[in-house]
């Protein structure tokens, strides 16, 4: 058995190699750190200090693009399959807020 040709160098000017995804996905069709947005919602804080604190370290995200992830998330149907009961909470909380504006 013989090993494989290595793949040659693209050309300049060629076709671009496909770009690998930032994280891969589960089965589920969400990144891991969709999963993971998804998953800091789920846990209580005592306060938001504290939840900030986690996005920062645990997520590497500044909390202004964490809820802008979230709030796509929420819009997501694979992330409603994932986690239903943590998307349709935050989704009453969204709607509600809305309402009073």
């Amino acid at each position: 058995m013989t090993a494989p040709e290595p793949a040659e160098p693209a050309e300049p000017g060629g076709p671009a190699a496909p770009a690998a995804p930032a994280a891969p996905a589960e089965p589920s069709g969400l990144s891991k750190r969709d999963r993971a947005v998804l998953a800091m919602e789920r846990r209580g804080w005592p306060g938001p200090g504290a939840k900030e604190r986690a996005i920062r370290e645990g997520l590497g995200l500044s909390p202004t693009r964490y809820y802008q992830l979230l709030g796509a998330l929420l819009d997501d149907p694979l992330a409603l399959e994932h986690d239903p009961v943590t998307v349709n909470r935050l989704r009453r909380i969204r709607d509600e807020k809305r309402r009073r504006r």
